[in-house]
């Protein structure tokens, strides 16, 4: 597995904040969580300072010979305790179901805009992007990003009113002590200034790598049987042993800079309590009382506490930085392929008119009576030139062949048609209006597409026929089944439209699985139809049947089909040559096959080949 092939990009070295800021607008709607959160930790710093005093208030009354410490003092003292104790309790109960409502809702939402923008963006995002790069960020990033809101923010406030009211008490009670305690601070800045830029570089390497090894496990499941028939295992283990060598060197390296930092807090906390002890120890009886030398040393232990934590948490937010970078990054990418500012301006003017779908933006007619390619231009991003001065005219009811070598440009001219991809140069009509001007979704709504190797999503038949039309009833699927002969493979299985198809279809056969999207393409009613190549991998006697089918559905239908097998498209209005991006011929079947051109060379070989497989088989 390459990094070309997971497409990490290079972040800033250091903390940003204008990424947080960005960040922290995912949290808006759990505002008032995070409040509470916030007011949970003030009321437990100021509960928690409170306790050490109670402590020193209940010693020196009893060490103080002069003063009589009666039981109803006592009892008052324990009723305090027994109150803030109760209070404690309340707030951490409080504060944990805070704080599982913020973290469970922002992974909802991240994940949901994340899925939102992951369908919004054109099939050139995912040319350069594996399935598990993309996977890792709806997964362990989100998790992490959306777990450390709420407990940041209840340590942010928790350990700084900690800090602060433990070291204004610690000043009112004898401030050389205090002064103690506090030499630490600047030796724990200068680690933590340390470390932050280490953790961070260790962070991302980690995440890195996971997006790595995520892509390199589905990789090895989608290609199980490749691997298995090319005897593959040993070379793939050793890819992936290097693959899981380097995650397993990063966090080492990650979880080795956290462990270090942590203990290095606490031993500078350990010295600043023994210069407290050691201060206190010598002014005992004079300066100082015993009771306020053992809730300084509490004081002194709870200083370093919210210190520890904050630094846990400072960790934390060094790790989720890569996180938030990489989410963030998916969410601010602009896809390429859009509708314009001018184009959304004219169809929110439509929907107070007309709210309906489909229907036609700025006066122009919602039926498709023709397609133009304009001297149309293609290149792939960093690829060479795959289209060029490319001149085509389509009518409604008119079924383009488009044939020729791998590599001519045959799916790219379809890419280009269905505005998966826009021309680097020239135009694209429809009805005469260059087709940037209208509404991408009135355009991908009226395609219909059958690929080489059809995908079904996990349900049944009933659910993937009408996955394009969700409000189709019972009758209208089966319908659509019958025109494509679909219907009787169905209704022989098990369950009939509810059969299960299993993820991606796999418990039906290729030929069954083309003849579903078949019907699902019939369903949808679309005004422009592409077939990939959709006979390509099936047997003959399910050709025939998805051949029967496909000329049923081309009717009245602007079509194109690219075909592997030339015999399945003699009946097309014009077939195409296409060789290096260019129309090197164009004619029916019959006129090309007259010309003796390339088209006749390719026919002529596939039959003869074609010819041969048929007598060795029989």
């Amino acid at each position: 597995m390459t990094d070309d092939a997971i497409h990490e990009e290079e972040y800033k070295s250091r903390l940003d904040l204008r990424l947080w800021k960005r960040v922290i607008q995912h949290a808006r709607p759990y505002a008032w969580h995070l409040v509470g959160l916030g007011l949970s930790g003030l009321a437990l710093a100021l509960i928690e300072a409170l306790l050490p005093l109670i402590t020193a208030w209940i010693i020196d009354a009893a060490t103080d010979g002069t003063v009589e410490v009666g039981e109803s003092n006592l009892m008052l003292y324990a009723g305090i305790y027994a109150v803030l104790v109760v209070s404690i309790c309340i707030i951490i109960w409080a504060f944990i179901i805070m704080a599982g409502k913020v973290a469970t809702g922002l992974a909802f939402d991240i994940r949901r805009k994340s899925f939102i923008k992951l369908q919004q963006l054109p099939f050139s995002y995912y040319d350069h992007r594996a399935v598990g790069w993309l996977m890792s960020r709806l997964t362990s990033d989100c998790t992490r990003l959306s777990s450390l809101f709420p407990w940041l923010t209840l340590d942010l406030v928790w350990g700084t009113f900690t800090l602060g009211s433990v070291t204004a008490v610690m000043f009112v009670l004898n401030w050389q002590l205090a002064l103690a305690v506090l030499t630490i601070v600047p030796p724990l800045t200068v680690i933590s200034v340390y470390f932050q830029h280490k953790l961070l570089h260790s962070s991302r390497a980690v995440r890195k790598a996971n997006s790595q090894l995520t892509a390199s496990f589905n990789e090895c499941i989608m290609g199980a049987r490749t691997t298995k028939t090319l005897v593959r295992e040993t070379e793939n283990l050793r890819e992936f042993d290097e693959t899981s060598g380097g995650m397993y060197r990063h966090s080492v390296r990650n979880a080795l800079q956290s462990a270090v930092y942590l203990p290095i807090v606490i031993s500078l906390g350990s010295i600043g309590a023994g210069l407290a002890l050691w201060r206190g120890g010598v002014s005992l009886g004079e300066s100082i009382t015993l009771g306020t030398l053992i809730a300084f040393m509490q004081y002194a232990a709870m200083f370093y506490i919210p210190i520890q934590e904050l630094a846990r948490r400072f960790t934390d937010v060094q790790m989720a930085q890569a996180a938030a970078e990489r989410i963030q990054g998916l969410l601010d990418t602009e896809p390429d392929i859009r509708d314009s500012d001018e184009v959304l301006a004219r169809i929110e003017e439509q929907k107070q008119h007309d709210p309906r779908p489909g229907i036609a933006i700025d006066g122009h007619a919602a039926r498709i009576e023709r397609i133009e390619f304009e001297h149309v231009a293609f290149a792939y991003k960093d690829g060479e030139a795959v289209l060029k001065d490319f001149d085509l005219t389509v009518r409604a009811g008119e079924t383009i062949a488009l044939v020729g070598a791998t590599g001519g440009g045959k799916s790219t001219i379809v890419s280009l048609v269905c505005r998966f991809y826009e021309p680097t140069e020239g135009r694209i009509l429809i009805n005469g209006v260059d087709y940037r001007e209208r509404s991408l979704h009135w355009l991908q709504s009226n395609l219909g597409m059958v690929l080489q190797s059809p995908h079904l999503f996990s349900g049944t038949i009933r659910d993937n026929i009408r996955y394009g039309r969700l409000d189709a009833s019972d009758e209208a699927v089966m319908e659509a089944a019958r025109l494509v002969n679909a219907h009787d493979f169905i209704t022989a299985s098990e369950n009939g439209y509810d059969t299960q198809v299993g993820e991606g279809g796999g418990r039906l056969s290729t030929g069954q699985k083309q003849l579903v999207s078949l019907a699902r393409a019939v369903l949808a009613d679309p005004q422009i139809f592409v077939m990939d190549e959709a006979t390509s991998s099936v047997d003959t006697e399910t050709e025939q049947l998805i051949q029967t089918g496909i000329e049923r559905m081309l009717e009245g239908r602007i079509s194109f089909v690219i075909a592997h097998r030339l015999s399945t498209i003699r009946g097309a209005d014009r077939i195409l040559v296409i060789d290096a991006g260019r129309i090197i011929e164009a004619g029916t079947h019959g006129e090309l096959i007259e010309r003796r051109g390339r088209y006749f060379d390719l026919y002529t070989s596939q039959f003869a080949k074609e010819r041969e497989e048929f007598v060795l088989q029989t």
